[in-house]
C-alpha cells in the first residue's frame, strides 16, 4: 500500500524519505519503533509498571519523554499548520434562537384536556377512555371560542368552554350609530 501524502511529510520530518527510496510500510514501521526506542530507552524501565497500571499516564510520561529528547520538534510545525487550518475552518455557532412563545390557543387546548381529564365526560375522573374523541372536542371548542362564536354550557363542550374561556375574551359587538336623523314638523 502506498503512502498518503501526510504519512510522507511527516516521515520526511523524521528524516526518512520514502518518495526517493520506495521501501515497505512494515519496514518503516520498524525504523519508526526503533527511533522511539532509542529515545525512551532510559524511562522505559521505569515505566513498564506504570504502563500496566494505567496506560493513559504511560502514554503521556511517553509523550513528555519523547518531547524532551527532541523527537517531536520536527513534528510541531506541521501540527501547528493543521490546527491553524481547522480554526480557520470551524464555523461560529449560530446564537440560540429564543424559545417560541406559546399560541393563546396553544394554552386553551392544554388547559381544555386538563379539565376533560378531571371530568366524567370521557371516562372516569383521572382517565380518557378516548383521547383522540377528547382532543377533537377540545380543539373544536377553542376554535369556535377564538372565533367568538357560541358554545354549548351543558355536557363536554361545556366543561370544555369554563376551562378555556378565559383565554378568549368575549369580544363587543360593534354598534353601528344611524346617521339618519329625522325631523318631525307638527302644522
Amino acid at each position: 500500500m502506498a503512502f498518503s501524502n501526510l504519512e510522507k511529510a511527516l516521515l520526511l520530518k523524521l528524516g526518512i524519505d520514502v518518495a526517493r527510496n520506495p521501501v515497505s510500510r512494515a519496514a518503516v514501521k520498524t525504523a519508526v519503533t526503533m527511533v522511539g526506542r532509542q529515545a525512551v530507552a532510559p524511562t522505559a524501565a521505569a515505566g513498564l509498571g506504570l504502563a500496566r497500571r494505567n496506560p493513559f499516564a504511560a502514554t503521556g510520561l511517553g509523550l513528555l519523554a519523547a518531547q524532551q529528547a527532541g523527537l517531536l520538534e520536527p513534528l510541531e510545525q506541521p501540527f501547528e499548520q493543521a490546527v491553524m487550518a481547522v480554526d480557520e475552518a470551524v464555523v461560529q455557532a449560530p446564537e440560540r434562537r429564543r424559545k417560541k412563545q406559546r399560541t393563546a390557543f396553544n394554552k386553551a387546548v392544554s388547559e381544555g384536556m386538563k379539565a376533560v381529564k378531571k371530568s366524567t365526560s370521557y371516562g372516569k375522573k383521572g382517565t380518557i377512555n378516548n383521547a383522540r374523541k377528547a382532543f377533537t372536542q377540545v380543539t373544536k371548542v377553542a376554535s369556535k371560542l377564538n372565533k367568538g362564536k357560541k358554545v354549548s354550557l351543558k355536557g363536554p363542550t361545556g366543561v370544555i368552554k369554563r376551562a378555556i374561556g378565559k383565554f378568549f375574551p368575549k369580544k363587543k359587538p360593534v354598534r353601528r350609530k344611524s346617521k339618519i336623523n329625522i325631523t318631525v314638523n307638527k302644522k
